[in-house]
């Protein structure tokens, strides 16, 4: 067979994407394939065609069974997408039907090409600007989709424009003016351009897919998001949402934008977690938190593997950084008072593993799909039951074996005995020595001293040019309308 011809969509002008160095080909959907599960509870929907494949006696075995063209089979095959996972045999067949859907399926379960390559197959077959709307509740996401968008569609020419907020409108607006097929946007930002940018509109546009739908309306997008859908097109138009739980808020939002739709669930528990992942605690003192952690990072289990912290706020994210590299371990803070080319640096630095931990805000609790993380750590436990689940999800990934360990303190009984009930399961204790830990009092001591001072020393230059934390309501970059300066951070973690 002759090698696939590069087929040009229009002109081969590419929209630019910021981070250069951080555009993975290996987004979202796995490289290899997600465990089989259960499939006698997928599939639910309000009619019956979307339990086809569960009548049939073997899954579909490609992408080319699922009714995708050899193209875009090629590009699966090209970046390692060997065979479709559970919510991509259900709710491909579907979307190529041109019917509305909401997908509800844990993180990790490759639900971005789930709704990229029916959108790609369908511009293919009639190609036009300002095609497909990508909404994404964070900045990190919509570059990641975006990235997915240009990997699955390198052999068709597919322009994409991600719309963010954090960075300059106008290149912004000249990216729009381009003409791209697919955008890719975090809501208040877009609201902006709508509003703003002379000679945007997205009244041709042909699909819309908003991704982990509950989290933009945890950060208040509701709103905003009325706006948008007031001045899209209803008629014509094929809609998508996707979310990981399934919410009162996320059902409105569903009855609102989308007609008909068929849902397609491959979670038979609303908190439901991949059976590869393992799943423990430690309890000890709250006085000995830090020691804790770092016997739990230094432990011959998991010294030098890709790590994600995970802690409730900005400033303790920033401090344990500083205390752990002041250890010699290669910690890397995220969260939202970073500038976002710090952001982006900082998921560059571990993906890239120059850096083997990564402490974090729920920023990057979300979406991301960061290959090869084998442990996580609920440093501070998350606040509820559905944010626990999906920064569990960073790991176990694909099929893969993953750790989580959460950190319980005497203060945190409650909250842990409600998130083991919302799994329905009692977690086992993580071993560790405590002879062993308190060793390590005198060096974590002395970190924790060189923390205080480089906090310190951040707190007063905080706001200044060059900071390292930005004040929680700077906006930069660009000529904006009313209301833009409130909504620039909204696409921001809000710690």
């Amino acid at each position: 067979m002759s090698a696939p011809k590069r087929r040009k969509l229009s002109s081969t002008v590419q929209s630019p994407i910021p981070s250069k160095s951080d555009r993975e080909a290996d987004i979202e959907a796995p490289s290899s394939p997600v465990l089989p599960t259960p499939q006698s509870d997928n599939g639910t929907t309000s009619e019956s065609p979307a339990k086809a494949a569960d009548s049939n006696e073997e899954a579909p075995k490609s992408f080319q069974e699922l009714g995708i063209i050899d193209s875009l089979c090629d590009a699966c095959t090209a970046l390692g997408y060997k065979v479709p996972t559970p919510i991509q045999r259900e709710s491909i067949p579907l979307a190529l039907q041109g019917r509305d859907l909401i997908g509800l399926a844990e993180t990790g379960s490759g639900k971005t090409a789930a709704f990229a390559l029916p959108i790609l197959q369908a511009l293919m077959e009639k190609p036009q600007p300002l095609f497909g709307l990508i909404m994404a509740p964070t900045r990190e996401l919509a570059y990641q989709i975006a990235q997915a968008f240009d990997a699955l569609g390198s052999l068709i020419s597919v322009r994409t424009a991600v719309i963010v907020g954090g960075m300059d409108m106008v290149p912004q607006a000249i990216a729009l003016g381009k003409k791209p097929h697919i955008v890719v946007a975090t809501p208040g930002r877009l609201l902006d351009h709508l509003e703003n940018t002379k000679g945007f509109s997205l009244r041709h546009l042909k699909y819309l897919v908003m991704d982990e739908a509950d989290r933009l309306l945890d950060l208040d997008f509701g709103p905003i998001l009325d706006k948008i859908l007031k001045v899209l097109p209803r008629e014509q138009r094929r809609t998508y949402l996707f979310s990981a739980t399934m919410t009162s808020k996320v059902e409105s939002l569903q009855r609102a934008s989308l007609q008909n739709p068929l849902r397609v669930s491959v979670s038979s528990n609303k908190y439901q977690t991949v059976h590869t992942l393992l799943q423990h605690y430690l309890f000890f003192p709250h006085k000995d938190k830090d020691l804790y952690l770092v016997h739990l990072l230094s432990s011959d289990a998991f010294a030098g593997h890709p790590c994600i912290v995970f802690t409730r706020t900005v400033n303790e994210t920033q401090r344990l950084a500083i205390l752990l590299r002041a250890l010699g371990l290669g910690a890397i803070p995220l969260h939202g008072q970073l500038s976002q080319s710090a952001r982006l640096g900082a998921l560059g630095k571990f993906r890239g593993r120059s850096r083997d931990i990564l402490v974090a805000t729920d920023v990057a609790a979300r979406g991301l799909d960061i290959p090869s993380v084998d442990l996580v750590v609920n440093f501070d436990l998350p606040p509820d039951s559905k944010t626990y689940i999906h920064r569990v999800g960073r790991t176990a990934r694909a099929g893969k074996a993953g750790h989580a360990i959460s950190l319980v303190t005497q203060y945190d009984v409650e909250i842990w005995q409600r998130i083991e009930a919302a799994l329905g399961k009692k977690l086992g204790e993580w071993g560790a020595e405590r002879e062993e830990v308190l060793v390590l009092g005198e060096r974590v001591g002395e970190a924790q001293r060189v923390a205080v001072r480089e906090m310190k020393d951040l707190h007063e230059k905080r706001g200044t040019r060059g900071a390292t934390l930005r004040g929680r309501r700077t906006a930069r970059g660009g000529s904006g309308g009313r209301g833009r300066s409130g909504r620039d951070g909204m696409d921001r973690e809000e710690g």
